[in-house]
């Protein structure tokens, strides 16, 4: 029995990627840069993307969704990040966490309330981050209080994406703290909830039109109907997802460096100096041939990890692993396009310097690197600890 190789798409994958890459390179393209100065989405884009079908990949088509697979959702994510990693992270969210949160964890009314609106006009937010909890997530200090039939949620949430956009947002508060972890609950809230507003928003290195907000919840009242999953099990719901979310990031990623590899090829192509293309001189030969030796790389792991998740094998290892590498090669990637542009790359004027700040988020959120070197050690270590 053969297998097609990992980057062998096939023709309804290939044709879905075509169509998310012209997408980003007419629509997106020409709104980059002023997305970026004004640290704001372009509000035309979001209604292109919804009527594109890529805010509702995976979500069943009874739901007005694309009922598509996660690899689809991840060839999205890689496609626009070639274009602008902010439009990719935007979408990334949607899906990888919004989405398969509620499609993995609500029930059928929440579903059937909820997905229709987020497959045609809603933008979610997942919201577990807080000041004294980022890579000790759990740490959370959000209260969740029951009163009758409502829930009281009062804290606040830093570093949100999507938070000014949202409608939806998926909120991790404590219902018992001396339960510790075990008192998480996850809550579905909307953003006219009495007692809720967005407050601050970011002003950021990159993915600049990527909004990154603080939540505020001033007894906030969530319905008792609104728990997302059960009450207790908000931790378990936080890993499984971010697990899913870490593929996404590292194909925002893997888009950004090919992105990069992409603009500094056809400049030093077209770049003359000492009467031939600067792209034949074998100093530079060396340098963006290990940048597409690395990029490749980058995407093998990416491909096969959203493969193993939609083939129902364990992917968290092969998660990790393609979040950490993905955005060690964007970075480099990035700064090295910079370089092998010249002068020009390091103008506003060509997108390689936005790359580049867009390239940093990569090693941060949704897990830091070293969180990634942690996860992927115990799974390592286990193996030869139960053998």
């Amino acid at each position: 029995m053969t297998h097609p190789a990992l980057t062998q798409l096939s023709e309804e994958e290939r044709m879905f990627k075509d169509a998310v890459l012209a997408f980003a390179r007419e629509r997106v393209a020409p709104k980059v840069h002023e997305m970026d100065r004004a640290g704001a989405v372009d509000k035309s884009l979001i209604s292109g993307l919804f009527e594109l079908g890529v805010m509702a990949v995976e979500v069943p088509s009874e739901y007005g969704g694309a009922e598509s697979s996660f690899f689809n959702a991840i060839l999205a994510v890689e496609a626009l990040a070639i274009v602008d990693p902010s439009i990719s992270v935007f979408v990334d969210v949607q899906n990888t966490l919004v989405n398969n949160c509620i499609l993995r964890w609500g029930n059928p009314e929440q579903k059937q309330r909820y997905l229709p609106k987020m497959a045609s006009q809603w933008v979610g937010s997942y919201a577990l981050s807080e000041e004294g909890s980022g890579s000790d997530a759990f740490a959370l200090k959000t209260k969740a209080e029951k009163r009758g039939d409502k829930w009281l949620l009062n804290g606040k949430k830093l570093w949100i994406t999507n938070g000014a956009e949202s409608s939806l947002f998926i909120v991790f508060a404590n219902t018992d703290f001396s339960k510790g972890y075990k008192g998480i609950t996850a809550f579905l809230v909307e953003r006219d909830q009495k007692g809720f507003s967005v407050g601050k928003k970011e002003d950021k290195l990159g993915i600049r039109a990527s909004s990154t907000t603080e939540l505020v919840l001033e007894d906030c009242e969530v319905a008792a109907e609104n728990v997302l999953g059960d009450v207790g099990v908000g931790y378990k719901i936080a890993i499984e997802t971010l697990n899913e979310g870490r593929i996404g990031i590292g194909a925002q990623m893997l888009g950004l460096a090919e992105g990069a590899l992409d603009h500094a090829m056809k400049h030093m192509v077209e770049r003359k100096q000492f009467g031939k293309s600067i792209a034949e001189f074998q100093g530079m030969e060396f340098q963006y041939a290990q940048m597409a030796t690395e990029i490749e790389a980058a995407k093998l792991m990416v491909y096969n990890a959203a493969r193993l998740k939609d083939a129902g094998q364990p992917f968290v290892k092969e998660a990790a692993m393609a979040k950490l590498l993905s955005s060690q090669v964007a970075e480099r990637s990035a700064s090295l396009a910079v370089e092998l542009m010249g002068g020009v790359g390091f103008t506003k004027e060509y997108p390689v310097e936005k790359l580049f700040r867009d390239s940093k988020i990569g090693k941060i959120y949704e897990g830091t690197s070293n969180m990634q070197l942690g996860t992927i050690a115990k799974i390592v270590r286990s193996a030869y600890a139960s053998g």
